[in-house]
């Protein structure tokens, strides 16, 4: 007499993902319907922003999906993963530079961040290249040094590689402690230490193609990290493109002006719920600085909102729980105060 295999459901933590993506989506929807029964015109802008943000970033998306199905169909990503362990400042220091000069935005870098806690890469390194990342780039460097000036573009990138690595001690030191304890969200990474991947390493098969199972293997990986990352962003692009919308420049403005502490401290608030694109933010506090706005004020906006901007900060919120969430929020305030406040020491020297 034959037995039927019973059916197996999916782990606990699967599910949850599950529909923790469907909520993703269904709350896009929402707020887009919402925006359309109030303001038809502004639905069809925010729209229209996301999907040219989307296209974008679609070269960054491809790639990321690619590398996430490669490593796990060869078995790379054991390989990458055990390249980030050992010497934990070095992997630091390493993460913080390579944030702050590489060529990605803070959208850019969002795929490549999903992919290296996808392969088990250790978060404090991580952390340290997210911290930085936002801030600087080669192209930002230059734009930076023609509107604000070299000396400005230095000291912004000098703040970015010393918060990446300042974060990056942080939680290596919170990890050790025991305070951060499986710091990643279901079904991301494994708990950012490299965990099983190290373990108990897979032999490697860069020739995946000629396995079925990894075949197999490389589409699911693939199929998984494309759709949690289109959901995300789709609903980070929204929010943004609201930002854009209905906080007026001119607001901006009026609360960053003056001298002394309060308004470096003002800008680090205002900073996060008033980002704007990097480039274009430029100008403003340029035009600030011009009318008399302290210099660490507008470093301090720049950091803070460049930091904690909606496309970076709904990517950490994606991938990591509530309370890694609440320490990057802690690392980037306190680090865009700690950076305008030197600044400001600086000019006045």
């Amino acid at each position: 007499m034959s037995h039927a295999t019973p059916i197996q459901s999916p782990p606990a933590w699967r599910r949850a993902a599950f529909w923790r993506g469907q909520r993703v989506w269904l709350a896009s929807a929402a707020i887009l319907t919402a925006i359309a029964l109030i303001d038809p015109a502004q639905a069809g802008v925010s729209l229209l922003f996301v999907l040219a943000a989307l296209v974008k970033i679609a070269p960054f998306l491809l790639l990321s999906v690619l590398l996430a199905g490669w490593a796990a169909a060869t078995g790379a990503d054991g390989l990458i993963a055990r390249a980030f362990t050992g010497a934990p400042a070095t992997m630091i220091a390493m993460g913080a530079l390579a944030g702050a000069l590489s060529p990605f935005c803070s959208c850019g870098v969002i795929p490549l961040i999903a992919a290296l806690l996808a392969i088990g890469v250790p978060l404090a390194p991580v952390m340290a290249f997210w911290l930085a990342s936002p801030l600087m780039d080669p192209s930002m460097f230059v734009l930076t040094a023609g509107v604000l000036g070299v000396e400005f573009a230095l000291a912004k990138t000098l703040a970015a590689i010393a918060l990446g690595a300042a974060g990056g001690c942080v939680v290596h030191l919170a990890m050790r402690m025991g305070a951060l304890t499986d710091p990643l969200r279901p079904g991301i990474g494994d708990g950012g230490c490299g965990g099983a991947r190290i373990r108990a390493p897979r032999p490697v098969l860069w020739r995946f193609w000629t396995e079925p199972a990894r075949v197999r293997k490389f589409r699911a990986e693939a199929a998984s990290i494309a759709l949690f990352l289109a959901r995300w962003l789709t609903l980070a692009f929204l929010l943004e493109s609201l930002m854009l919308a209905w906080i007026p420049a001119e607001t901006v403005t009026a609360m960053l002006g003056g001298q002394g502490l309060a308004p470096i401290a003002t800008a680090v608030v205002v900073g996060v719920p008033a980002y704007l694109n990097g480039y274009a933010a430029l100008p403003l506090i340029g035009g600030l600085i011009g009318q008399g706005m302290a210099p660490g004020a507008g470093m301090a906006f720049l950091i803070a909102g460049g930091v904690t901007s909606i496309p970076a900060a709904m990517a950490v919120w994606a991938l990591v729980r509530a309370r890694v969430f609440a320490l990057y929020v802690a690392l980037s305030l306190s680090g865009a105060f700690a950076a305008g406040l030197a600044f400001q020491i600086w000019s006045l020297l």
